[in-house]
């Protein structure tokens, strides 16, 4: 299903606190608890909530995520403030590794009007974004696409990535768990995502405050490998102390 306006302020309100009552979310979206159910109950058949007695919550499943085209509109307004700051900090004239990611799409679309841009990306989405932008150059990965995303994974592209190295890594993730780890669905794109990380002199994490304490099912990699976090909320605890252990710098895009 493609969620409605009302459906997608639903799920936003839910992925912002993990789970909520079914009465919380009518006073939230200021309609009937009957309307709530009937969203719910077409929501969690997609797989993208489940109920439970009076409430909702996130599936927290470790082993898929939520369809692409569901992705892009969660969230959209913080991952728009979020690629706005990372486009900011980026300067003109450098190299970027880019993964797959709405996140990094969004920031793809930020990067449009910068120049003398070198990108190396296993993301069709973010080469099609930005080969728009004749002042730059796009790089595409080799390997096996994702019809459901785009996305370009397998030891083809590991094998291509490992030519590189670049100033600058561009990632997003799926989760973020409370030991510090950075976790996401397909061991195949983990693979590459650990490719670009080593491949870079610096590596920016730009992700919305619903990745904290979501699960996945495969580690990326720690905290203390990222050099800068990019996102549109003050993260949760234990996240601020764990920042700073790694001497990890946080944007919080305003």
């Amino acid at each position: 299903m493609i969620p409605n306006p009302r459906q997608l302020k639903l799920l936003q309100y839910v992925h912002e606190r993990n789970t909520s009552a079914l009465e919380e979310l009518a006073t939230r979206l200021g309609v009937t608890v009957q309307t709530v159910r009937r969203d719910v109950q077409r929501l969690s058949e997609a797989g993208v909530l489940a109920r439970y007695h009076g409430g909702v919550r996130l599936p927290n499943s470790t082993v898929e995520n939520i369809a692409h085209h569901q992705r892009e509109s969660l969230h959209a307004e913080g991952k728009r403030r979020i690629a706005e700051a990372v486009a900011r900090a980026v300067p003109n004239n450098c190299s970027l590794l880019i993964n797959i990611g709405t996140t990094t799409e969004a920031i793809a679309k930020a990067l449009l009007q910068h120049t003398g841009l070198r990108v190396i990306t296993n993301n069709i989405n973010v080469a099609a974004i930005l080969s728009r932008n004749q002042n730059s150059e796009v790089i595409v990965a080799g390997g096996v696409v994702r019809p459901r995303d785009h996305g370009i994974v397998g030891e083809a592209t590991v094998d291509f990535i490992r030519q590189f190295h670049v100033d600058i890594a561009l990632i997003g993730i799926s989760g973020i768990e409370a030991d510090g780890s950075l976790r996401d669905f397909d061991y195949r794109e983990v693979k590459v995502s650990q490719a670009i990380i080593s491949h870079a002199q610096e590596v920016w994490l730009a992700t919305d405050v619903s990745k904290f304490n979501r699960p996945a099912m495969v580690r990326v990699a720690q905290l203390d490998q990222i050099d800068r976090l990019f996102t549109d909320a003050a993260p949760p605890e234990p996240f601020p102390n764990l920042l700073l252990n790694a001497h990890v710098r946080c944007d919080i895009a305003l």
